[in-house]
């Protein structure tokens, strides 16, 4: 089973992002490879399975498919129409279920299409290779039968998922199961190979090592996820370095894998940036936004369906700002837009004093010859309001306050106290976000009573105190375990009468937008490792390298080294920036990066999050590619919001419930 060669490593020709290969090797390795010559119908079928669909979904438009000669998209177990005058390409995992229903499509005297193109998302078994082969009325109708090893999703430019929503309790859960969590790992490890088979990358495999107190602790299977997964990642790649042509035979990029223990504070704080706040607080279903759009009859509002993409331009630039920013930034392009517009200048002339961003939006919508345009904007203009609504009506600025000033340590359970007890109308999660993020930096303070005492203050039910008591199944912490006398893992000096998750660095700025203070872990993981400063005991290799490529760093940063036995360290937001600064973030400096800075990047880095990742962690990824002129890659088994963590964080310790039996 060969595998065409493409020029998608960190070297060479022009530079693609990671989901720009992935589409790429869809459509043309795959799709456009399936046009034969003697074929005289240029259309195709196109067959997948539950899992392909999604992965092509998520990496392709629907008119992408069509322009490479797809006429018809089928489900391999439904029940399809026979078309024996068309080729059908066949895009499936190599499971054996896959591999009957296609032999049962193209056998016999009557096939269900005229040739068969097959490609597998991930590697074929000898055994099922013999099964193919041993019908021999098959083998002449089949016109390519190849291994794609692509088999992620990615949700992003620079990030994919493995579809492993259920990662979280298959391996952390209280009652461990190391056979069903083996074969967790085992399909988990398969597809984060796929990612470099696809890119043609071979990485340096780095992996975060289980701690044990002492020598007499036991060291449990959720000790030993990334390590575990590591083996097997490596176990797939050496695979590939024999198997599949033009493969890279030395190292080209480097891996770090984690697991949800690394940062227990991310998944769960509010992040104030546009794009995590959407999510938080909109429930949206995915990219999915329901809005409400004047009817054209003149009737009542009709409500649309619009997704919040990459496609979309303002999203594209206003996604990593603090939504402060985000709704500034709106109002100036809405005004722009009126100053350069004389039609809307006479409307505008007809009002007294000046005009709110929502007036703004009503007088251009009023434009028809420019409805083009003014849709993109005047949806956000529609979003952001709703969002500072719902942040002045549920005192959301205090809450995200409190819960900075405890993670840096600035406040302490006097003040969560004091919180509780005068903001009785906060929401019910509002207040077990603040409790859960309190249980990171004092765990002991939810010991025994204490921990019922807290949920009673705060009139939280018993179910809530599950998301608080699971949070010690995220287990290790980092430095600082040692000194610990309580049950919860974040553990730090006990001698302070307020402790903190992250601390601020000397010498930086103050912000310009508050609450963008909290940064996530792997943001000062993944510079260490740009520089070669991460631990090698942490953070071991299973590759093993010379001390020369992880001795030197790879580019020169300006960031001060975090002072020994620190956790967390301050970092200055890039929405806190003057507008002019080159913050990657705003309309000309993506435009810059987009054009120029992608064509002399240095090596991937890729970090996958075993128990999800968080928008805050994408955005990190983003922010340092422009930064260490790196492209970073984010993987993980499942973005998730907080609402959806907390949920799986329950679901650790509730056998009987399911998913949707789980409200918060």
């Amino acid at each position: 089973m060969s595998f065409s060669d493409s020029d998608s490593s960190s070297y060479g020709g022009e530079y693609k992002n990671f989901r720009q290969i992935s589409r790429e090797r869809l459509l043309h390795e795959m799709l456009r490879s399936a046009k034969s010559g003697d074929s005289k119908s240029t259309w195709k079928v196109l067959i997948m399975d539950k899992l392909t669909v999604k992965i092509m979904s998520y990496a392709c438009k629907m008119a992408d498919i069509t322009q490479e000669g797809v006429s018809l998209v089928e489900d391999i177990y439904r029940r399809r129409q026979p078309l024996p005058s068309m080729d059908a390409i066949y895009f499936i995992q190599p499971t054996k279920e896959n591999v009957v229903m296609f032999l049962s499509d193209m056998s016999g005297k009557a096939p269900l299409y005229k040739k068969a193109y097959v490609f597998f998302s991930s590697p074929i078994s000898r055994e099922l290779v013999t099964y193919i082969k041993k019908d021999t009325s098959v083998l002449s109708r089949i016109g390519a039968l190849r291994e794609m090893n692509l088999e992620y999703f990615t949700i992003d430019s620079q990030g994919f998922v493995t579809d492993h929503e259920r990662a979280l309790e298959e391996l952390f859960g209280d009652e461990e199961d190391s056979r069903s969590g083996d074969a967790c790992l085992n399909v988990m490890a398969t597809r984060i190979a796929t990612v470099f088979a696809s890119l043609k990358e071979f990485p340096y495999v780095r992996y975060r090592a289980a701690k044990s107190l002492d020598v007499t602790t036991m060291t449990t299977f959720r000790d030993l996820i990334p390590t575990k997964l590591a083996a097997r990642v490596w176990d797939r790649l050496t695979h590939y370095k024999q198997k599949i042509e033009h493969f890279p035979q030395t190292e080209t990029c480097e891996l770090l894998i984690l697991d949800r223990s690394v940062d227990q504070i991310a998944p769960i704080i509010h992040e104030w940036t546009y794009d995590a706040i959407c999510r938080d607080l909109l429930n949206m279903e995915g990219n999915k936004y329901v809005h409400e759009v004047p009817s054209k009859s003149g009737g009542p509002p009709e409500k649309k369906e619009v997704l919040l993409e990459e496609h979309d331009p303002v999203w594209l630039e206003l996604r990593h700002a603090h939504i402060a920013d985000a709704s500034e930034r709106l109002h100036e392009k809405m005004t722009n837009f009126i100053s350069k517009n004389k039609a809307a200048q006479i409307q505008h002339g007809s009002r007294d004093g000046e005009l709110s961003t929502r007036d703004l939006q009503k007088m251009v919508q009023a434009l028809p010859q420019y409805s083009e345009q003014i849709d993109k904007l005047s949806l956000h203009v529609e979003i952001a309001g709703k969002i500072n609504r719902i942040i002045r009506e549920s005192g959301l600025r205090e809450i995200g306050q409190l819960e900075q000033d405890l993670v840096f340590g600035d406040a302490g359970m006097k003040d969560v106290i004091k919180f509780l007890t005068t903001k009785e109308d906060a929401s019910r999660e509002n207040k077990l976000r603040l409790l859960m993020i309190l249980a990171a930096v004092y765990p002991d303070k939810f010991d025994g009573e204490k921990g019922l005492n807290l949920m009673k203050l705060a009139k939280l039910p018993e179910d809530d105190m599950n998301a608080v008591n699971n949070m010690r199944f995220l287990g290790a912490s980092t430095d600082s375990k040692k000194s610990s006398t309580g049950t919860f893992s974040l553990k730090f000096d006990i001698h302070k009468k307020k402790r903190s998750a992250r601390k601020d660095r000397v010498g930086q700025e103050e912000t310009q937008w508050q609450l963008s203070r909290f940064y996530p872990m792997i943001e000062e993981l993944v510079e260490k490792l740009s520089k070669g400063e991460l631990s090698k005991d942490e953070y071991p290799c299973m590759n093993d390298p010379s001390a020369t490529f992880h001795g030197a760093p790879h580019v020169a940063s300006t960031i001060q080294a975090p002072t020994p036995h620190s956790m967390r360290s301050r970092r200055t937001a890039t929405w806190a920036r003057p507008r002019n600064s080159d913050d990657g973030y705003s309309s000309d400096s993506v435009l810059r990066h987009a054009s120029s800075d992608f064509k002399k990047m240095g090596k991937r880095i890729f970090v996958f999050i075993v128990g999800g990742a968080t928008r805050s962690e994408l955005r990190v990824c983003h922010k340092l590619t422009n930064k260490l002129q790196r492209e970073i890659v984010l993987g993980s088994t499942s973005l998730d919001d907080p609402p959806q963590f907390i949920t799986k964080l329950k679901l650790l310790t509730a056998h009987e419930l399911s998913i949707d039996d789980l409200q918060i």
